[in-house]
C-alpha cells in the first residue's frame, strides 16, 4: 500500500485523537496539530534509516493535510460526508429543486445588474443572500448538534449534505455579486 492509498484511508479525526464532529473543538485540534508537528518533524530523524525518514515525512504530510482539512469548517463538513459515504463523485451531488427554484429571483436580479447596474438593487440582493445564508445556518445547526452527539447515526447526513451544497451555491452567487463592487 503506497503513501497515497494510506493517505486516503487515514481518518483525520482518529489521527488527532479527536471525536468525529462537525463542531470540532478547534483549540484541541490546534494543540494536536502542534504536538504532531514536533513529533513528526523530519529534522529530528536525520540519523534514522531511510525507511523511517520516509515514514516520518509521510506522517508530517498527513498532519498538515489533516489540519488544513479539519481547521476549515467547509472542508470539514465535506470530509465528514466523504468519510461517512454521503458524498458522490463530482457532478453527481444535486441541489434540491425547491432551493434552485428559490434562487431564480436572485439569479434574475444578478442578470439585471449585469445589464443595468443599480447600487440599491445590488445591496438588496446582497442582503437577500446574507439572509438566506443565516436561514441556512439556523436550519442546519440542530442537524450538526444531533450528529455530534451521536456520530454513528447517519440520519442527519443528508441534511448536512444539502447544507454544504446550498452554501457552495450561495458562495458562487456572492462571487458573482462581488464583481459589481468594482463598478
Amino acid at each position: 500500500m503506497g503513501f497515497g492509498e494510506k493517505h486516503r484511508r487515514m481518518n483525520y479525526f482518529e489521527f488527532f485523537r479527536l471525536p468525529l464532529s462537525f463542531q470540532l473543538d478547534e483549540e484541541a485540534l490546534r494543540k494536536a496539530f502542534y504536538a504532531n508537528s514536533k513529533k513528526y518533524h523530519p529534522d529530528f530523524y536525520t540519523l534514522e534509516s531511510e525507511e523511517k525518514q520516509t515514514e516520518i515525512l509521510e506522517l508530517s504530510t498527513i498532519n498538515n493535510q489533516a489540519y488544513h482539512t479539519l481547521a476549515d469548517f467547509d472542508k470539514r463538513v465535506r470530509y465528514i460526508l466523504e468519510l461517512k459515504g454521503h458524498w458522490a463523485d463530482e457532478g453527481q451531488n444535486q441541489l434540491p429543486n425547491d432551493f434552485l427554484a428559490d434562487m431564480m429571483d436572485i439569479n434574475e436580479a444578478i442578470m439585471e445588474l449585469d445589464f443595468d447596474f443599480d447600487e440599491k438593487k445590488m445591496q438588496e440582493t446582497q442582503q437577500a443572500v446574507a439572509g438566506l445564508e443565516q436561514q441556512l445556518w439556523d436550519s442546519v445547526l440542530p442537524v450538526f448538534q444531533q450528529f455530534d452527539q451521536n456520530p454513528d447515526d447517519a440520519s442527519p447526513l443528508p441534511a448536512a449534505k444539502d447544507y454544504y451544497l446550498k452554501k457552495r451555491y450561495l458562495l458562487r452567487i456572492k462571487e458573482n455579486l462581488s464583481k459589481f463592487a468594482s463598478l
